[in-house]
């Protein structure tokens, strides 16, 4: 039965295999870049006045694509089309480009721009980062809490410490949480807030230092290896089963060697004997 069925699929079998063939992806790809172009030359005015037509047009027509494309997909895998995440995605995307972009959806015009995230469930490579970026969540949960600890602490001791002389930087807790925080971005940190902090308390630099080797340095490099991790392990997981199956073939071809080896010995004897 099996047998029968590949050698004759179904429409709906050579729909999906024709909607991921190379030539289909890649024509894809290519008409959300232009779609990407499009929307960028729309928000130039002398473009769109000489140009306005034509541009609308050819978005228009891109978008009609995308929608067969979509409807296409629909039939072809039927309600397991939304038991993957990233068709839901292209839907959704799709299906606000189709909204009147007037009267109260006129907020939905610049939306269109979101069809440019399409790449991202196109390019395997994209798709991977973003499922390592979205494995990672759990582990990065651990670590925000670490760096709200820590901002926590020092916003207290820096409200204490330099809220009479600076109230502009520290004089509540919310306000020093906010400066801590665009120190750790060593945005204009120096010059800025440590130095004339450091005209009235000179030792100021000790609390300052601590606490942008505790967050900068240290909590954003751990941050940045979960992230790693999570796309590695995500990359692995893509490799694993490829490796299985080779592994697998390779142990029947060791087996089915063993058994001719095994033939050969026990036809040796038999042909001595003979002689």
């Amino acid at each position: 039965m099996d047998l029968a069925v590949q050698a004759n699929p179904s429409w709906r079998q050579r729909l999906k295999a024709g909607l991921e063939l190379p030539v289909v992806q890649r024509t894809l790809i290519a008409l959300i870049l232009a779609n990407a172009v499009i929307l960028g030359l729309e928000t130039s005015a002398t473009v769109m006045a000489r140009w306005g037509s034509l541009l609308m047009a050819i978005d228009t027509a891109i978008l009609a694509i995308f929608v067969v494309e979509i409807a296409l997909r629909l039939t072809a895998y039927r309600l397991s089309f939304f038991r993957d995440p990233w068709s839901v995605f292209d839907f959704t995307v799709i299906a606000i480009a189709l909204f009147p972009a007037s009267g109260p959806f006129a907020v939905l015009r610049a939306l269109r721009v979101l069809r440019v995230l399409r790449l991202i469930s196109l390019v395997p490579s994209m798709k991977r980062v973003v499922n390592g970026l979205l494995s990672a969540l759990p582990g990065l949960g651990s670590v925000l809490a670490i760096i709200g600890i820590i901002f926590y602490v020092a916003a207290v001791i820096a409200t204490r410490l330099f809220s009479a002389d600076f109230p502009q930087w520290f004089g509540t807790l919310g306000e020093s949480a906010f400066t801590l925080f665009q120190i750790m971005t060593l945005e204009s940190w120096a010059m800025g807030i440590v130095r004339p902090v450091m005209e009235v308390f000179p030792l100021a630099w000790v609390f300052f230092l601590i606490f942008i080797l505790a967050s900068t340095f240290t909590l954003l490099n751990l941050f940045i290896a979960v992230i790693v991790n999570a796309i590695q392990q995500e990359h692995i997981g893509e490799v694993k089963p490829a490796l299985d199956s080779e592994i697998a073939q390779l142990r029947v071809d060791m087996a089915a060697l063993r058994d001719e080896l095994r033939s050969a010995r026990a036809a040796t004897p038999s042909l001595t004997k003979g002689r």
